[in-house]
């Protein structure tokens, strides 16, 4: 169909590249917008640079079918105004730490934005991907192409898998339709009354799509029809006393990009706590906090060593990751350190899916 994004299939000339280093037995690191290079382990030092930002352009789209198809290189934001345009978007909010993003990175750093818990994931969006193996071949899995073999689900490993596994070269991924109107509501809420506040309006349907705490705030983002929200406009304003928040657009494009005055002003590592909704406030990460996700998503910027960090999450039945900081703790493993009987299972597959080992390697863990 016609787009105004570029298209421009590279597929066999990424595929020379892959084959060449096979052959040389040569790593290459696996490049989009490269806006997420802080992010993970350092990359692989080379020169062999597989480049994907030129492999763009949608390849199946029919809004009516609310699933697209799209090269790996084609930018976030372009793809975010053609969905805008059929009043559509990706359920899971997915952030862009700047104008190159690609939706290839995307789905490889597997970081999704604030919509995320109350629409899923990435993993619960992807639908199929193509890409490049380990043995230089175009292989397709998933959507309506072939079934997965082996026992994975391929499409779903390609996600938080930093480009270890392979070189994705399109993904097709499910949509959502934008909601006929949002709202967010403004509450003076300690971090313990947020999230008493967040489960209970859950438990009682109220069409939340957001929330961000920050310093004494609970910000609340409700979406769906006028009829809906105009429902509970009175129990909002009258009986939890909140404000509406005038600029919402642009308060959750800087949550969603990391461009929240939180994000912008931090000096110490900034860690993310992936944690069960229902735990409680960890008084010992009381200082610079921002919460999202219903008190699922915690963001620290804190000086205090990883393993006191790493070892409070998981008390909690949670893991952290290092997310800005792997220059101060640059001994730090910025993902959470596996099970050995995990890490196991995950070389067992990188060994059948990249077996020379040219893919990223290292960049997702130590060895990998």
């Amino acid at each position: 169909m016609p787009s105004a994004i570029p298209s421009r299939d590279s597929s066999l000339e990424l595929q020379q590249q892959v084959q060449s280093s096979l052959d040389l037995h040569s790593p290459l690191r696996i490049e989009g917008g490269n806006t997420k290079a802080f992010y993970g382990r350092p990359a692989v030092q080379t020169s062999n640079v597989l480049d994907l930002q030129k492999h763009t352009g949608v390849l199946d789209y029919d809004p009516s079918e609310l699933a697209i198809t799209i090269r790996a290189g084609t930018r976030l934001k372009d793809l975010e105004v053609l969905l805008a345009s059929h009043q559509q978007m990706l359920a899971f909010e997915p952030p862009s730490f700047g104008i190159n993003s690609t939706i290839g990175g995307v789905v490889a750093a597997g970081i999704s934005g604030p919509r995320r818990a109350f629409s899923g994931s990435i993993r619960d969006a992807i639908l199929g991907v193509e890409m490049i193996n380990g043995e230089g071949k175009i292989v397709h899995f998933g959507g309506q192409v072939m079934k997965n073999v082996a026992g994975y689900d391929m499409s779903r490993l390609m996600v938080r898998s930093m480009g270890t596994l392979g070189a994705i070269l399109s993904v097709s991924l499910r949509l959502l339709p934008k909601p006929e109107k949002e709202i967010t509501y403004v509450l003076e809420r300690t971090q313990k009354e947020a999230f008493i506040g967040s489960q209970k309006w859950r438990r009682d349907h109220i069409p939340m799509s957001a929330t961000t705490w920050y310093r004494g705030k609970l910000y609340v983002r409700l979406s769906g029809t006028e009829i809906t929200l105009n429902a509970v406009e009175s129990h909002f304003l009258n009986v939890e006393k909140a404000e509406v928040l005038a600029d919402d657009v642009a308060f959750w494009l800087a949550i969603k990009n990391h461009q929240h005055i939180f994000f912008q002003r931090i000096s110490k590592p900034l860690w993310r706590l992936s944690l069960p909704a229902n735990t409680p406030v960890i008084a010992r990460f009381e200082g610079d906090l921002l919460v999202e996700w219903g008190g699922a998503q915690r963001w620290i910027s804190n000086n205090a060593p990883a393993n006191i960090i790493r070892s409070v999450a998981k008390r909690f039945g949670g893991y952290a990751t290092l997310f800005h900081g792997q220059k101060q703790l640059p001994e730090v493993p910025p993902f959470p350190i596996l099970a050995p009987e995990l890490f196991a299972l995950h070389k067992s597959l990188k060994r059948k899916l990249d077996p020379q080992n040219i893919f990223n390697p290292g960049r997702l863990y130590l060895g990998l």
